[in-house]
């Protein structure tokens, strides 16, 4: 069977969250509680850590996690695992797994990796989630997908989409997470291109997927993860694991 990779793109450099993938969480580094949950995906082959940053490097080192050093000039974290999997032609299937979501769910990414070995017409896969309400869907900083009837994204949007010009209809605004499968050659096709206009309008690259005519599969779930963007986020997060008395990680 057809092999399969999950890659966590790690960088220090970030302007809300200097040295965000090394901060403690429960007496953990936020980047090894995500890298224990991928851990525990039965269909994933292998875990990789993709850092430019030699103190995240010799931290995941310690906690024996694989690690790939990358170039410092990506753009992206989907740049960051291209390089990788440019090397590593052993996987047909890559996931790119955000660094910052410490409770991405180990039976997503296996959905993940099944959805890519059920049809080679998918390209990528991906994830989303209903708001919890229509308020939460209306801030720019949550992205919403609409997908067709094959569960297939028809399109990505910081606006809240679709508008409920009948409002006695109801509206399920769908959340995108983060997280994404590529079949290996596509993703290394991906990387080549240009951005698209879309891309540039929204700053959204998995249009560019879109607009060059590639199938992206979206998986609707019932709830998400929560990312952690910034040192307050952290601290949120911490203390509702505390309230709710239970570990981070599985």
């Amino acid at each position: 069977m057809s092999k399969a990779v999950g890659i966590i793109p790690a960088r220090w450099s970030s302007s809300r969250f200097p040295g965000k993938p090394l901060h403690l969480i429960a007496s953990k580094p936020l980047l090894r509680h995500v890298w224990e949950r991928c851990r525990c995906a039965r269909k994933l082959d292998s875990v990789i850590i993709a850092t430019d940053d030699m103190r995240v490097a010799n931290a995941a080192f310690e906690w024996g996690a694989e690690v790939a050093l990358t170039s410092a000039d990506h753009q992206s974290g989907t740049d960051r695992i291209a390089e990788v999997a440019r090397k590593a032609r052993q996987f047909a299937f890559v996931i790119n797994i955000q660094g910052d979501e410490p409770l991405v769910d180990p039976a997503l990414i296996d959905q993940l990796v099944e959805k890519l070995r059920s049809s080679r017409k998918i390209g990528i896969v991906t994830a989303a989630h209903p708001f919890e309400s229509a308020a939460e869907a209306s801030s720019p900083h949550q992205v919403k997908v609409i997908v067709d009837l094959g569960g297939n994204a028809l399109y990505f949007s910081r606006y809240a989409i679709p508008f409920p010009r009948d409002r006695s209809a109801p509206v399920r605004y769908l959340r995108h997470q983060g997280i994404y499968g590529f079949r290996r050659e596509t993703l290394l096709q991906f990387v080549k291109w240009k951005p698209t206009p879309l891309e540039r309008a929204e700053s959204l690259e998995q249009l560019r997927a879109l607009e060059n005519g590639v199938k992206v599969h979206v998986l609707v779930t019932k709830h998400g993860s929560p990312g952690v963007d910034t040192p307050e986020d952290a601290l949120a997060l911490e203390q509702k694991l505390a309230r709710a008395g239970r570990s981070i990680s599985r």
